[in-house]
Parts: C-alpha cells; sequence; structure tokens
C-alpha cells in the first residue's frame, strides 16, 4: 500500500467517524501535505505525516482569524475544530470549494482581500516565525552540497551573497513588522462567490507587509495602500532568490509517496533577479 493509499484511508476513516460520508476521495494537490475532496460529504482533507506540528498552529490560526472575519478558508463546521490523528497521517477538515484559484479574481479585489487580512492579523497574537528565518533555511541549503548537490558552485557563491546582501538590505530599512500569510500567491488564494478567501496558512509568519506582496502580482500592488515600493523591491528579489534556493535542495520538492521535480537552475534565478519582476504562478508549484 502507498503513502497516498494508506493517507487517503485515513481521512475517509476519520469523515466516516464525524458521520460524514466519504466513499470517494479525490486527489486535488500532492507535495509535502495531500490535498483531498472527500465525496459526497463535500469536506477539503489535508493530510500529512504525524509529527508535522504546524497542523495544529494553523487550526487555531484559521479560528483566530475567522473570529475576527478574516477571509480565509473557513474550517469543515461538521467536525470539531481540531487536528485528527489516523494510521501515523495528522488530518485537518477544511470547508470545500468548487470555485477556481486566484486567476479569475481581479487585482482590485485580491489588494482589498489581502489588505483585510493583514488588518485581521493585526488583531491576532499568536507565535510565529519571523521571515528571517527563511533566509536562514535558504542559507543552509546553499551552503550545505549535501542538500544541493547539483549547484553548480559559481551559483552556490552568488545566491548565498544575494540572501545574505538581501537580508542586510530589507533589516536596514527598519519596517514595521507584523504577521502575515507568508506565501499569498495565486495558488493560495480561492476565488469564491463571497469573495477571496486565502488558504494554507502554515506558511505564516512575522514580517513586513511588503513580504506578502512580493508574493503577488505587480496588478495587485497597484491597488494595495501605502507600500514602500524600495522594501516591495528588495522583498521580491529575496523571494525569487529563495525560491532559486528551494528548487535546488533535494528535500523541498518531494511528493507523498516518493519523487521529486526541479525545474529550474540557479543561473536563471540569476539573470532575473538583476531586474523588477514577480515569480510565475508556476514558480510556486515545487
Amino acid at each position: 500500500m502507498t503513502d497516498v493509499t494508506r493517507a487517503i484511508a485515513a481521512a475517509t476513516s476519520v469523515a466516516a467517524s464525524l458521520d460524514l460520508p466519504a466513499d470517494d476521495a479525490i486527489v486535488l494537490h500532492n507535495s509535502n501535505k495531500l490535498a483531498l475532496r472527500l465525496t459526497p460529504c463535500d469536506v477539503l482533507a489535508r493530510v500529512a505525516p504525524v509529527g508535522q506540528e504546524v497542523a495544529q498552529f494553523e487550526v487555531e490560526l484559521a479560528q483566530r482569524l475567522a473570529e475576527v472575519g478574516s477571509p480565509v478558508r473557513p474550517l469543515e463546521p461538521r467536525a470539531d475544530p481540531r487536528v485528527y490523528t489516523r494510521g501515523g497521517f495528522a488530518i485537518t477538515l477544511w470547508t470545500y470549494y468548487e470555485e477556481p484559484l486566484a486567476p479569475h479574481t481581479s487585482p482590485v479585489d485580491y489588494a482589498k482581500a489581502l489588505e483585510q487580512l493583514h488588518a485581521g492579523m493585526r488583531n491576532v497574537d499568536v507565535p510565529s516565525p519571523r521571515f528571517t528565518d527563511r533566509i536562514t533555511e535558504a542559507e543552509e541549503v546553499v551552503a550545505d552540497p549535501k542538500c544541493s548537490p547539483e549547484l553548480a558552485d559559481a551559483d552556490r557563491k552568488f545566491l548565498s551573497n544575494r540572501l545574505a546582501s538581501l537580508r542586510r538590505t530589507i533589516a536596514d530599512r527598519g519596517a514595521v513588522e507584523q504577521l502575515l500569510h507568508g506565501e499569498p500567491h495565486p495558488g493560495n488564494v480561492l476565488g469564491t462567490k463571497n469573495g477571496p478567501l486565502f488558504i494554507d496558512l502554515e506558511t505564516c509568519c512575522r514580517g513586513p507587509v511588503e513580504f506578502d506582496l512580493a508574493h503577488v502580482p505587480e496588478a495587485v500592488c497597484e491597488h494595495y495602500p501605502g507600500i514602500d515600493h524600495g522594501l516591495l523591491d528588495d522583498c521580491r528579489q529575496l523571494v525569487i532568490a529563495m525560491v532559486a534556493t528551494w528548487r535546488w535542495g533535494l528535500a523541498t520538492s518531494s511528493r507523498m509517496g516518493g519523487g521529486s521535480e526541479r525545474n529550474a537552475c540557479a543561473c536563471c534565478a540569476k539573470g532575473r533577479l538583476g531586474r523588477r519582476s514577480t515569480p510565475r504562478r508556476s514558480d510556486w508549484m515545487v
């Protein structure tokens, strides 16, 4: 039995124990977590190996944000808001939406929803890492050839220097920091009939709002008030450098059940780091 098969069995078993009929499961996404549409109950189940404590953080944060009216995907109302464990997997249950992802959301609505999310996050006090923790993780991947064995020496040096210099530049700006989504790119936004909803809260961290804005299309930023455009450009450059790093890391693109993908090279990132640009949506599907 494969990991995916076992994960599906665990999720359907949990649903059945809650009197949620789950005769079938459709795999919606398979990365470090498995996203399943359980039918006919129409519940979204997120499944990961036990030991990823971030699941509890995500559930608690979703509850807190919903209480202050933030635009986030709600938990499944027919189940207790908690992490369920079954067969070595941690399972969380969420409201399923038929609606498409953010490409169908207008930049104005996207920007308003992100501004509303940030406002709600300023009213939620939860322990969370800083965005600089991700820079540290990226630096560790670049520094260790065992973690990035196919990264050429020249590209390794370039990425290392770029990550370090951007860390200093952003820190020197002394921007106000708050709780952020961490990766509010179009792949983490649902375009529902009631407006955009943000999903996948496991990436939340503290930092300047421009770090979040560095993940969204430029057209969205045009409608977000009070942006420090110099800081935004620095954050865009940082995000591109980190994406390039994750693509070279052995463990960052694994799927449940084995296998990995690596679709870009640091030398390509080197060319993009010299100009202002927003990572394509495909850059996030790693």
